[in-house]
């Protein structure tokens, strides 16, 4: 079973690479698009979809941490689930986003849109989960009620 460890782990190293992926966008990314031949139009276009990618996966990593840090995790399958469609949404939606900036290729089309799906599924799980807990937290009163 996934524990609240693995999840504060996970959105300390996503949240390092928010760090640094955001500081090669915004110091590195530039000149390097340029010397490989993109226009000033792609450079700002890929600098856009950099920039988007590191918000979305910041946002992800601190609703992840606030998650992991909560002992209600413990007990709210719901919150499980959504740190899990957090961290598939992140790697197919900011991953993909970095694959067209980075690499200059995606995988398929729809790997950013299913992303962003996976990360709005996982807001709904968390409000779902929040407003019908588990049984077993109702009972014991942890943000319960």
């Amino acid at each position: 079973m996934v524990g609240s460890r693995f999840w504060v782990v996970l959105a300390a190293l996503s949240g390092f690479l928010c760090v640094a992926i955001g500081a090669m966008g915004s110091h590195s990314l530039p000149d390097r698009l340029a010397k490989q031949g993109f226009t000033e139009g792609e450079v700002t276009k890929k600098l856009g979809q950099c920039e988007i990618g590191v918000k979305y996966q910041a946002y992800h990593s601190l609703a992840i941490l606030a998650l992991g840090i909560s002992p209600a995790i413990r007990q709210r399958k719901a919150w499980k689930t959504a740190c899990g469609m957090f961290l598939a949404g992140m790697l197919l939606f900011s991953g993909g986003l970095y694959s067209m900036v980075f690499l200059n290729q995606i995988g398929h089309w729809s790997i950013v849109p299913a992303g962003g799906s996976l990360l709005m599924l996982g807001w709904l799980i968390l409000a779902i989960g929040t407003i019908f807990p588990d049984k077993s937290v109702a009972t014991t009163g942890i943000l319960g009620s």
